[in-house]
């Protein structure tokens, strides 16, 4: 599984923040919504309009605060809340799906955006079905093990990962690299297969 060791930084950095946001009397729930649905608002607009590098950097600050409820859920001392793990776990899901749905959206209905090319054109929607598939999945695989008392921690990319991973390229994508895109999307899709793979063969042997 790969790690990515600025996350502590990044928790250290905000949680002046968030025991400020907490004196206010802000939930960590009601920042998971406030994220979440700024993400899928930024998606909708940004992506489908064609702005992918100012989307991408608004997109990368709004999911930071996937970390910041976390934060303050710790702080709180509500980090064990078993609706605020479904509120979160539920409405990260959803922004996985909007984010490539934004781009399948924008995929279908401007092809000239993709310089006309219909083969191009057809493998990005493809690549954006497949993840969109896949990534479902490997939430999936984790929720029904866990409901069988099977940890399932296991996988070589999880969500924060996957999102850089498709960020990246859009973000490229936006400062005008036109491969960026599709290498993007053919990694995110490869990563992902491999970790179905994976969650999979791990609860098969822990059967």
């Amino acid at each position: 599984m790969l790690r990515i060791p600025l996350k502590s930084v990044v928790t250290e950095l905000i949680t002046p923040t968030a025991k400020f946001a907490l004196k206010l009397g802000i939930t960590a729930n009601a920042v998971t919504i406030f994220g979440a649905v700024s993400s899928w608002v930024a998606s909708l607009y940004f992506f489908t309009t064609e702005k992918f590098f100012v989307g991408t950097l608004v997109i990368t600050v709004l999911v930071l605060s996937d970390l910041f409820d976390g934060v303050m859920a710790r702080l709180s001392g509500d980090h064990h809340s078993k609706f605020g793990a479904l509120l979160d776990s539920t409405l990260d899901r959803v922004t996985d799906a909007i984010l490539l749905i934004s781009l399948l959206l924008w995929a279908l209905s401007d092809p000239l955006s993709l310089q006309g090319d219909l083969a191009k054109l057809d493998r990005i929607i493809a690549l954006l079905l497949i993840a969109l598939l896949s990534g479902f999945l490997i939430s999936y695989i984790k929720a029904k093990a866990e409901s069988l008392d099977i940890d399932c921690e296991v996988g070589v990319a999880e969500r924060a990962e996957r999102l850089i991973v498709l960020l990246v390229g859009t973000g490229f994508y936006g400062l005008g690299i036109e491969p960026a895109l599709e290498i993007g999307l053919w990694v995110l899709v490869v990563i992902n297969l491999i970790t179905v793979f994976q969650r999979g063969h791990h609860v098969m042997k822990a059967s």
